[in-house]
């Protein structure tokens, strides 16, 4: 399953539209409509609730009479984009202190993964870029960042974290999907606002947190027996409440959705590492001008591309993952008694 294809660009009368998409998996029985928006400043209704979408994208009034080009996307050699990637490496273990490491072992297993979806979603990956690479077993709940590089089997590490991705046996909690989903210019995605819900859980995490809209997604009811039927959800990758819920990361807990923690929330939005086609529109759409950090520091390397993987669906990597992910047992003596 792939996210949306890139926006369309018309050009009418000397004037310049974006005539949006809706990132829904084909083969739908029926439309789905979408909840309800139309808060002040652009933000969805329950924009700090899970799986809240994105405002829907009208076309824009032109920026200037006659737009200018769309900026080319850098492409670099191999040589530049693993000196931008070792760039990108040192500063993930300064500003994302809930770093983890990653095995040779586990790195190579989630390239092979990787490769899976990427090949099967037809995701042309023409140039070194950023890809995120989210293990959704339950044994693992890992993200990894990695500098993908075209025919290249070597794809280098940036960072990892723990997140949590969809569970089973609570009603209206689905299974994060697999695939490989496009942070598209057609969802223009939104910050979290920082209220909280009846239960005091900031859902996105605090005020200006970065939500990362991939549409409608087809994804499997956790709550129903195997083999479950699916329903579509909207897919997000998004921080969460940082008290009462940051601390649980590692583990299945979402809705469906992808939770990060708020210091690689802030790491991915800083850098723009997924938001290759929101840094074009931002030339021509205040929108997204407006949606960008004013601080960012873009890096060449941005891709769009999050990719869903399962090493449980793999008897021969899912030892690997598993047991690497594993805490180090504690020598008898330091075991302490409740």
């Amino acid at each position: 399953m792939s996210g949306a294809k890139g926006p369309t660009l018309l050009f009418i009368a000397g004037s310049l539209l974006l005539v949006p998409g809706l990132a829904c998996a084909t083969g739908a029985a029926q439309a789905v409509s979408a909840p309800p928006v139309g808060q002040a400043g652009g933000q969805p209704a329950q924009a700090d609730q899970e799986g809240a979408p994105s405002p829907p994208l009208t076309p824009a009034e032109p920026v200037l009479k006659e737009a200018p080009p769309l900026p080319e996307i850098p492409v670099l050699n191999e040589e530049d984009a693993r000196a931008e990637a070792t760039r990108l490496n040192s500063a993930f273990r300064h500003e994302v202190p809930v770093a983890l490491k990653v095995s040779s072992a586990q790195k190579a297993a989630w390239i092979a993964l990787a490769k899976e979806q990427i090949q099967q979603a037809s995701f042309p990956l023409d140039r070194p870029q950023v890809v995120l690479v989210v293990d959704r077993n339950p044994a693992v709940q890992r993200m990894c960042l990695m500098l993908a590089l075209p025919g290249q089997s070597d794809w280098q590490v940036i960072g990892s974290t723990k997140v949590s991705t969809g569970t089973t046996g609570r009603k209206f909690y689905y299974i994060t999907p697999t695939g490989v989903f496009i942070n598209t210019a057609d969802i223009l995605g939104y910050r979290a606002l920082g209220t909280k819900n009846e239960n005091g859980i900031m859902g996105n995490g605090t005020k200006g947190m970065r939500v990362w809209d991939f549409g409608w997604q087809w994804a499997e009811k956790g709550w129903l027996p195997v083999p479950r039927e699916k329903g579509q959800i909207r897919l997000e990758m998004h921080a969460t409440d940082p008290v009462y819920l940051e601390s649980r990361l590692g583990h299945v807990a979402s809705e469906g959705c992808i939770r990060i923690p708020s210091s690689l929330n802030v790491f991915i939005d800083k850098h723009g590492l997924i938001d290759v086609e929101d840094e074009q529109m931002a030339v021509i759409d205040n929108r997204f001008r407006a949606l960008l950090r004013p601080d960012r520091v873009a890096t060449p390397l941005a891709g769009s591309a999050v990719i869903v993987v399962d090493s449980a669906s793999r008897p021969d990597l899912a030892q690997v993952t598993i047991s690497e992910n594993k805490p180090p047992a504690r020598h008898p003596a330091q075991q302490t008694h409740s």
